[in-house]
């Protein structure tokens, strides 16, 4: 279940799909979206500041 925890690090979700064996990232993330569901507001929260400068 490291999968959730490298992700919300900042591992990039390609390394952590290889690390995992997946066909995808897709999968990866399809697997990982439950676990972790504050990722989307972090990814959200993280956008609005670059957008923001």
């Amino acid at each position: 279940m490291h999968a959730p925890l490298l992700l919300a690090a900042g591992v990039p979700v390609k390394v952590v799909c290889e690390r995992l064996g997946h066909a995808s990232a897709t999968i990866t993330l399809t697997v990982c979206q439950h676990v972790h569901p504050g990722m989307g507001r972090e990814a959200a929260d993280r956008s609005a500041a670059l957008l923001e400068g």
